[in-house]
């Protein structure tokens, strides 16, 4: 895992402790990054096996 992606996983891991499902508008602002690096970093992590989405739910899985 690259910079990047560890801070965007400890964001989501500290978010869905608190029940909280992060959007990409509060990934955006708590990154400072665009979009298109968001979407890439959590691509890679789910080919990492560090994340997973759960489309019924619509929820990360950890």
């Amino acid at each position: 895992m690259n910079d990047f992606e560890r801070k965007l996983y400890r964001i989501i891991i500290n978010m869905r402790l608190y029940g909280k499902n992060p959007t990409l508008p509060e990934l955006k602002r708590k990154t400072g990054k665009s979009e298109q690096e968001i979407r890439e970093a959590t691509k890679s992590l789910i080919r990492k096996g560090a994340l997973s989405w759960d489309k019924e739910k619509k929820i990360w899985i950890i």
